[in-house]
């Protein structure tokens, strides 16, 4: 027989963020908590024939912060912005990837689109002028994996190097993965999370063929409201989040300061609709479920669960159900916010950035808010947090992601102590 797999503890020791509310982790917690919106105009590029023509853009973001210039034209801008998430996870870990540490530290990072704008960009020139204007960097910046690989090279990582491209669950399936990947003794340390930069014609327009975008032009910083009865859509967001997770025992070895451990991870299929949550939430229900089981909890231990929660009509009461099936009869008692709200839709980004505020939630013991919600909608009738973020007691939050094509991921993480 041969050795038994191993059952790590696996602790966070990093959250690096980049979305429309900053630049920064700390930046983007501050602005969280005080129910500030980044959701504004679309600048990216002329939206004036659109039905939506606002965004959750990452403003003043310069990439030859993060990049040399002869680097811009081999990344697409979802790599940029991981490399960002990844640089600011780091520094907060104090992490240096040495050559013993190197075989064992991967890169796991998610993305639903990939290089959106990269696409658009070189398919208008080889319209132009043919295939001769097509750029030799055309493919490596824009594939999907090329966020984990640009990471894994700037910082020296050899070990697992992967990628997940589950639409909005595509970063919380990373992020398990990397949890598990460590767990069962395959990698020490995983620098894992999503980036997503899709504010393009193509995306936006895309989205709202689907009828499934806002359309409060006139009123940006409002038109994301999860929950709320007068929720029209969700909109579209860009940015990373990236988070360190480490075998706890290395951790402690190089005295890193823990941030939060993560403790169960559950993956589900609806097998209903290739966009519509199954009806009842039955996805979400069995999902969370998957994770509880895997923290070995019950529903009762959970402090707060910060929702998938992106303000379309169907999926905002599909999830409020799914919750209600987890929690029974004390789902009324159990805080929920989304910060998509804020933030808008980071699509396969979303996963990334919402376990990096739920660890931040457990590190400061804080809830944030749901902002815009002002009139309640009979099928949405649980404790949202609305508009004002909440101190609180906060042991074990459950982080949930939802994709296109019924693929669902459920976090959970739990207090360091």
């Amino acid at each position: 027989m041969g050795a038994q797999p191993l059952n790590r503890r696996v602790v966070v020791t990093g959250v690096g963020l980049v979305c429309g509310l900053g630049i920064g982790t700390e930046e983007v917690w501050r602005n969280l908590l005080a129910a500030k919106s980044g959701i504004g105009p679309i600048t990216h590029f002329d939206p004036a024939a659109f039905d939506c023509r606002i965004a959750g853009e990452v403003k003043g973001f310069d990439p030859l912060n993060w990049l040399e210039k002869k680097e811009l034209k081999k990344t697409g801008r979802f790599i940029q912005l991981a490399l960002a998430a990844a640089d600011f996870a780091m520094q907060q870990a104090e992490l240096k990837v040495t050559p013993e540490l190197a075989d064992s530290t991967g890169v796991y990072i998610g993305s639903g689109i990939g290089g959106f704008d990269v696409i658009e960009r070189e398919h208008s020139k080889y319209l132009a002028g043919g295939p001769g204007k097509i750029s030799p960097f055309f493919i490596p910046a824009t594939i999907v994996n090329l966020a984990s690989g640009h990471v894994s090279i700037r910082y020296g990582a050899k070990g697992p190097n992967s990628a997940t491209a589950t639409a909005c669950s595509a970063s919380a399936h990373a992020i398990g993965d990397a949890f598990k990947i460590i767990q069962r003794g395959a990698a020490d340390i995983m620098i894992t999370g999503g980036t997503e930069a899709a504010i393009t014609p193509m995306s936006v327009g895309g989205f709202a063929a689907m009828r499934a975008l806002s359309t409060r032009n006139d009123d940006p910083e409002h038109a994301s409201r999860p929950f709320d009865a007068d929720r029209d859509g969700f909109i579209v967001g860009e940015g990373a989040g990236v988070v360190i997770l480490e075998a706890l025992e290395i951790a402690q070895k190089r005295g890193a300061n823990i941030l939060a451990e993560i403790v169960g991870y559950g993956m589900s299929g609806d097998a209903y609709h290739i966009t519509q949550p199954a009806e009842g939430g039955d996805g979400g229900y069995r999902v969370s479920n998957a994770a509880l089981k895997d923290a070995e909890i019950s529903p009762d231990d959970v402090s707060y669960v910060n929702a998938h929660g992106t303000s379309t009509p169907i999926g905002d009461a599909i999830e409020t159900a799914a919750l209600k099936r987890v929690f029974g009869a004390r789902a009324k008692k159990v805080p929920i916010s989304s910060t998509k709200s804020m933030t808008g839709h980071l699509l396969g980004g979303a996963g990334g950035l919402e376990a990096g505020i739920s660890v931040l939630a457990l590190r400061d013991q804080i809830m944030p808010p749901t902002a815009n919600y002002e009139k309640p909608d009979p099928a949405c009738d649980l404790d949202y947090i609305p508009n004002v973020a909440r101190k609180a007691d906060v042991t074990y939050v459950l982080s949930n992601s939802f994709g296109f094509g019924g693929t669902n991921a459920s976090l959970i993480f739990k207090r360091w102590e």
